[in-house]
């Protein structure tokens, strides 16, 4: 597949439907979707629809209205992708209240290459959580682990009991004994090639030694046995230039704009578009 077939097929099966299916609520508002998760909400679209200039400010403007003074979260993420139109989207959801994060780059790869054999280094171990009775308590370390890696809570013990149960997602372990050194999950996208590898947090004293590859090549070989052809995730710098990572390589990049503190915006000096936003 080409790259340009690649951004076809992450648009048309990845975004919208595909990122609201765990949403506890969902409303649709012009060419965007709001959504509220238990870790916050989200602004997701196909494409903007040509809308732009102070259009794109009014639905800006609505939008912090909406997660500020009718929902209950405590931020909200409007995440852009590099080839979204227009291209002064960045700038005016920084101008209109959101703060930019990270970039990111989406990256995609062919289940089949990433699924290697990656030998972990010696003393580790690397297994998937059973549901059972010490499910809750595995579930408990790793959402630790991740909060502290990440420093930004994630997802809620109960939604990941939940999707474990329902056998929606996967959740794996390194441990070196009974510490946790990297975490991650595999979610499949319902009806489609795809499946999201998310987490991937590596204890610092462990980077640099093949773990979050080792991990990436265990739930590359789970999720073949479950249909998937192709495995996507959003890595930051720090595991985005690895090539034996996610060998297809570079989609796109895009950015975190968040909006944090809902009630008390703030204002963050300008990264380069595309980005992330989030209040």
């Amino acid at each position: 597949m080409t790259r340009e077939d690649l951004l076809a097929a992450y648009d048309d099966q990845l975004r919208e439907g595909a990122e609201l299916r765990s949403a506890t609520d969902v409303q649709q508002h012009g060419p965007v979707w709001w959504a509220e998760f238990d870790h916050g909400g989200f602004v997701t679209y196909r494409s903007l629809g040509g809308v732009a200039g102070d259009d794109l400010d009014r639905l800006i403007a609505e939008t912090v209205t909406h997660y500020r003074d009718h929902t209950d979260v405590a931020r909200a993420e409007w995440k852009t992708r590099g080839h979204d139109l227009p291209e002064d989207l960045g700038e005016r959801l920084v101008a209109g209240g959101f703060v930019a994060e990270e970039v990111e780059t989406v990256m995609i790869g062919e289940a089949t290459s990433l699924a290697v054999d990656v030998p972990l280094p010696p003393g580790l171990s690397l297994r998937r959580i059973a549901a059972g009775a010490d499910a809750r308590d595995d579930l408990e370390r790793l959402i630790a682990f991740q909060d502290r890696i990440f420093g930004t809570p994630g997802q809620s013990v109960m939604s990941a009991l939940t999707e474990l149960e329902a056998g929606t997602s996967e959740f794996w372990l390194v441990e070196s004994g009974s510490e946790v050194v990297c975490a991650g999950r595999l979610t499949p996208v319902p009806g489609t090639g795809f499946a999201g590898i998310w987490g991937g947090g590596t204890h610092p004293d462990w980077r640099g030694q093949g773990v979050y590859r080792a991990l990436v090549a265990a739930r590359a070989r789970s999720a073949i046995t479950r249909g998937v052809t192709h495995i996507h995730s959003d890595c930051t710098a720090n595991v985005a230039p690895d090539p034996g990572a996610l060998r297809a390589g570079r989609g796109d990049d895009h950015d975190a704009v968040r909006l944090d503190a809902l009630r008390n915006l703030r204002r963050a000096g300008m990264i380069r578009p595309p980005m992330r936003c989030a209040m």
